[in-house]
């Protein structure tokens, strides 16, 4: 049976997948893991300590000898799309309630879910992207976006914008395992590919720990909320992005159309914080399931926009030589 060409075919199946499976047992066998208990109750309720892993690997991973371009290129994505992030953040905390939106077809939205949907990219889409209509500094611009995957950013956003106040060692325990990784993998490239390599094989695991927190009815709820989501965060997000690649990045806007995405890890997010502070527990469910889905919008739309974008670009004569040979 070919079950990963299958689970390759879906755009970000490899998280979406598990993820599913794991809300199939929340919502029809929410006991399974007390149940069966011992490892498998370990599997189905361990997303930090399994997500804990993946920071450090992602870490790991990372190669702090990167070229000046691609820090400038991922610099300029990085910074730009936490910048929207804030900013969406600052205007939705003076409009939305706490508690988030409790009724109507706005009815799960918050300030914790835009967040969590526009702060990160996914740098696995945005790679593959670069590869076929950017350059190789392009694509390897994802390399600071690994420094989004993990609750810190979504934290100092919250913090800042006055949605949230965490306390100092919150953070410091928040980026601490990846910390430990990078450090470990730029002291010993053996230890980079040993550990760096397990970070895809990671993903499956945390995303069905993470799916046995959604109840599928919340999903059903939110579905076209969680579309409406998608395409907001590819325009708000998008024409940043785009201006910033073109004046500041030296691109032709391709890279901030590629970069416009919501991460797959991005999910977990609204649990994690969820863990540190009790008073988004109730609004957590809801975030996670619209995340989700601006996962799967984003996927499937920012494809095609970038496509669209690079063609464009390329026939006004605006594209680099990479740019036109790869459309």
């Amino acid at each position: 049976m070919k079950i990963k060409q299958a689970v390759d075919r879906i755009p970000g199946g490899l998280m979406l997948v598990p993820l599913f499976l794991g809300a199939l047992c929340h919502t029809f066998f929410p006991g399974a893991g007390k149940y069966f208990g011992s490892f498998t109750n370990g599997l189905i309720t361990g997303t930090v300590p399994i997500l804990a892993v993946w920071f450090f690997c992602m870490g790991a991973g990372i190669d702090v000898r990167a070229t000046g371009t691609v820090l400038r290129k991922s610099g300029t994505l990085v910074l730009t799309k936490i910048a929207v992030a804030w900013v969406v953040a600052m205007i939705a905390v003076n409009m939305l309630p706490v508690e988030g939106i409790t009724k109507g077809f706005f009815a799960g939205l918050s300030t914790l879910a835009l967040v969590a949907a526009m702060d990160m990219t996914n740098g696995g889409l945005y790679a593959a992207l670069m590869k076929q209509y950017g350059s190789d500094d392009e694509a390897g611009a994802f390399v600071l976006m690994s420094i989004e995957s993990g609750p810190l950013v979504s934290m100092i956003i919250l913090g800042s914008s006055g949605a949230a106040s965490f306390e100092p060692q919150l953070f410091v325990g928040a980026v601490l395992p990846f910390l430990v990784g990078f450090v470990l993998g730029n002291l010993d490239t053996e230890l980079r590919g040993f550990f760096g390599q397990a970070t895809q094989t990671m993903i499956p695991f945390f995303a069905f720990a993470l799916g046995n927190t959604i109840d599928l009815f919340v999903i059903g709820k939110t579905g076209f909320l969680g579309i409406g989501l998608g395409v907001v965060v590819i325009i708000i997000t998008g024409i940043p992005l785009i201006l910033a690649d073109k004046f500041i990045g030296g691109g032709n806007g391709t890279a901030g159309i590629a970069a416009s995405s919501t991460a797959g890890a991005a999910v977990s997010n609204p649990v994690i914080i969820a863990t540190m502070k009790p008073e988004f527990a109730a609004i957590a469910p809801a975030a996670t399931a619209l995340v989700a889905t601006s996962v799967i919008v984003t996927s499937v739309l920012v494809p095609m926009l970038t496509a669209w974008w690079s063609k464009r670009s390329a026939s006004g004569g605006e594209g680099n030589g990479s740019l036109a040979k790869g459309a």
